[in-house]
C-alpha cells in the first residue's frame, strides 16, 4: 500500500508539478544512477530539491529512490510523519547519534536492499546557491563504512527561488539540474570533502540559469 501511495503522489503531484510548473534544465543526465547502491549527493536550498531529484526516476523506479531526512523534523508529529512515510519514504535518521553507527542503520540497511539513496552533505537548507560549500563530515562517515557505493554530485540551482526557505508559496521559477560522475573515494575525511565541494564549483559552470 505504502509502495501505491508514493507512485501515485509522484503520478498525480510531484511530476506534474515538477514538469509544468518549473522549467528543469537537466545537464548531462547520464550520470544518474539506475541502480544502487547508489548516493545523489546534493546541494539543499529548498524543499523541492528531494521531490525534483525523485522526479528524475521513471515511476517504475521511484519506489527505489528514497531520502535521508530528520527524524526530529520529519517526524515530530503523525500528519507530517504520514506524508515523510508513505508519500515520500524518508529514511529518517536521528541527528542526536550523529556519526555513530547507530545513526547510519537504515542507510546501510537501504544499501544492501539496493535502493538509490539521496543526501544533502550540508546537513540543512542554505540560504544562497553561489558560495563556499558548508560540507559535513556525515557524508564521509557513512561512505566509509561501505566505500564500493557509488557517490553521485548533483548541483540543483534555482529553486531556492522557486521555494525559499522559511516560504509556503511555490513560484514558478527556471531550474538547474547538473549531474557529475561518480567520486572516488578517500579515506582522509578533510581531502574527500575538499573534492567534493570543488566538483560542486565546476558543476555550477555548467547552469544555465543565473
Amino acid at each position: 500500500m505504502k509502495r501505491l501511495i508514493k507512485v501515485l503522489f509522484f503520478a498525480l503531484i510531484v511530476k506534474p508539478l515538477v514538469l509544468i510548473g518549473l522549467g528543469l534544465n537537466i545537464v548531462k543526465r547520464s550520470p544518474l544512477p539506475k541502480e544502487g547502491a547508489a548516493i545523489l549527493a546534493a546541494n539543499h536550498t529548498s524543499h523541492l530539491d528531494t521531490l525534483v531529484l525523485m522526479s528524475l526516476y521513471p515511476l517504475s523506479q521511484i519506489h527505489r529512490v528514497r531520502p535521508v531526512a530528520a527524524a526530529d523534523y520529519f517526524l515530530r508529529n503523525r500528519w507530517i510523519r504520514w506524508f515523510a512515510i508513505h508519500c515520500i519514504d524518508i529514511i529518517p535518521m536521528d541527528r542526536s547519534e550523529k556519526g555513530s553507527a547507530q545513526s547510519f542503520k537504515n542507510v546501510l540497511s537501504a544499501f544492501e536492499r539496493g535502493e538509490i539513496i539521496i543526501l544533502f552533505p550540508e546537513g540543512t537548507r542554505a540560504l544562497t546557491e553561489d558560495r563556499d560549500f558548508k560540507l559535513k563530515r556525515g557524508i564521509h562517515c557513512l561512505v566509509k563504512k561501505m566505500p564500493d557505493v557509488a557517490v553521485h554530485p548533483v548541483i540543483l540551482r534555482g529553486l531556492s527561488k522557486a521555494l525559499p526557505k522559511g516560504e509556503a508559496l511555490f513560484v514558478p521559477f527556471n531550474c538547474d539540474v547538473i549531474l557529475g560522475e561518480p567520486l572516488m573515494y578517500h579515506d582522509d575525511a578533510a581531502q574527500y570533502l575538499a573534492a567534493l565541494s570543488q566538483t560542486y564549483q565546476t558543476l555550477l559552470t555548467h547552469c544555465v540559469t543565473k
